[in-house]
């Protein structure tokens, strides 16, 4: 059993439910956003934005590997910076779809 947590822009939501499903089905622990600011249309002020990048931060420190949520290779600027901190701290990286550098 592993503690997975997904990282990956909060535009895809259909793709992080789908993904806990099946990671938890495996048996594994997932760790997942608190909430889908882009799929849902939330608005977030530069704070609380940055306080659920720290957050989230906290959630790989607590985990034994993160899923990249990126459909069709898409990696945006937050989820490399997760990404970086992640390989940093010695934490396996696997990816949803290949990583694509050139799409963003």
């Amino acid at each position: 059993m592993k503690v997975i947590t997904l990282c990956g822009s909060t535009k895809f939501k259909r793709e992080y439910e789908s993904t806990n499903k099946i990671l938890t089905l495996h048996g594994n622990i997932v760790i997942s956003v608190g909430l889908f600011g882009h799929a849902d249309g939330i608005k977030l002020s530069p704070e609380v934005k940055a306080m659920l990048d720290e957050i989230h931060l906290k959630k790989i420190d607590m985990s034994d590997e993160i899923m990249v949520i990126n459909p069709g290779g898409y990696i945006g600027d937050s989820t490399r910076r997760e990404i970086e901190y992640a390989k940093k701290h010695g934490k396996p990286v696997r990816y949803l779809d290949s990583p694509n550098e050139c799409r963003r």
